[in-house]
């Protein structure tokens, strides 16, 4: 007997997943805890483990399978000595006593569906089993040929090369029938993205107010105790825990941009929960940073480091990226110098980093430069006024143009 290998229970509100990608194909043999797939829901990569030393047998779905709670995707054998005595290895066809290898059940059911006589292929699976890749290899090499027959039979004969003259046309640059374009079907994650960002352009009054901050002294403070803060908590001092502290510090003197709206009602919130919006290779994730207003700069940075790993590694859990009372995002890492970013709804604001470029700016009545970053705050203008945001911003820029002000709580 195997063990069947299940879709695991999705988190709350997940109502079903979607099948993105096999690590395995039937006939493998998988230590326990091994990646067997991936499943994607409108939230998170799910990968499922196989629980014990086996052997994949009998794989029920396939990529691009929407799937439920409970639903049997794989089974796993004990052995492969055991795998085999469930299948014989051989296949005899009674009409011409040919034996036929083994095959999958997918590549078996394709190799029907096309009239494929499967004694001619060899198997690339363990043991030379024929794996469902393997039929379609075979079916798009055989439509390859037949294609390049076709083009023979219908060639003209070619034609004596006339001599050049100022009236021949020059062939080569007739433009190209080549396919100029392609269709694939966007990710459970991307739709997702999409609808959370139209939503919240639909359900809020979004207005955007802009400032310029000198990060001078920012920069001298991470150039300063760079060292000795790596040493001692095992991460590098970055920009963006000067920025989380910042908001923290202004959070707390304007509770509103804290809040959010529910229904006819306004939620306060007592803590602070910043979500920092991360570029992952499935898309745009937003990891929250917990109970930020009590973090030093240490706890700061381990949390964003380890949310960052998670997010590249597609290890991201459904609790890292629930509830946020407030986001940052960073478009400056790609270069971008100023935008107006969206709201993450049901929060109530949002601050956009840029790029720190050099600048002419005047200071005690003289020309000089320093290197300098606009900041943007796109916030939901039912709930917050124009001076609330404004005043917000201004308590962001002071403290990073002064970072001593964060030690103190002004």
């Amino acid at each position: 007997m195997g063990i069947d290998i299940k879709v695991p229970v999705l988190p709350e509100s997940v109502m079903d997943a979607t099948v993105v990608k096999f690590y395995v194909q039937e006939g493998d043999v998988v230590e326990s805890d091994a990646p067997l797939l991936d499943l994607e829901t409108d939230k998170i990569i799910l990968e499922v483990p196989s629980p014990a030393k086996g052997i994949v047998s009998d794989i029920r779905i396939e990529v691009g399978a929407v799937v439920k709670t409970g639903q049997v995707l794989m089974v796993l054998g004990d052995t492969p000595a055991e795998q085999v005595n469930k299948k014989s290895p051989l296949v005899t066809d009674d009409s011409n006593k040919t034996a036929m290898p083994l095959a999958s059940p997918a590549a078996n059911k394709i190799a029907t569906e096309n009239n494929i006589d499967l004694s001619i292929l060899t198997g690339t699976g363990k043991n030379q089993r024929i794996t469902k890749q393997d039929v379609l290899s075979f079916i798009g090499q055989r439509e390859e040929n037949q294609l390049q027959g076709l083009k023979k039979t219908k060639a003209p004969a070619k034609p004596e090369t006339p001599p050049l003259s100022k009236t021949t046309v020059d062939t080569s640059k007739e433009p190209k029938t080549e396919q100029r374009q392609r269709r694939e079907p966007m990710s459970r994650l991307r739709k997702r993205i999409a609808q959370r960002l139209l939503q919240a352009q639909q359900n809020a009054a979004i207005l955007t107010t802009f400032n310029e901050v000198n990060m001078q002294a920012v920069i001298d403070a991470r150039k300063h105790y760079r060292d000795e803060f790596e040493k001692r908590y095992g991460a590098r001092l970055g920009f963006m825990s000067f920025f989380v502290k910042a908001c923290a510090q202004a959070l707390r003197n304007y509770p509103i941009a804290n809040a959010s709206i529910d229904g006819d009602d306004i939620i306060y919130h007592d803590y602070i929960d910043i979500g920092i919006a991360v570029s992952s290779p499935r898309g745009l994730v937003v990891p929250v940073l917990r109970d930020v207003q009590c973090s030093s700069f240490g706890d700061i940075e381990i949390q964003i480091l380890d949310l960052a790993q998670k997010a590249r590694d597609g290890k991201l859990t459904l609790d890292d990226l629930t509830g946020g009372t407030f986001s940052i995002t960073n478009g400056g890492v790609f270069g971008s110098m100023l935008s107006t970013p969206l709201l993450n709804p049901p929060q109530s604001a949002i601050l956009g980093m840029h790029t720190i470029t050099q600048r002419a700016v005047v200071e005690n009545g003289e020309i000089v430069i320093r290197p300098m970053m606009y900041l943007a705050l796109s916030y939901d203008h039912r709930l917050l006024d124009g001076r609330d945001a404004v005043q917000f911003l201004l308590s962001v820029k002071q403290d990073l143009e002064d970072p001593s002000r964060l030690l103190i709580g002004l």
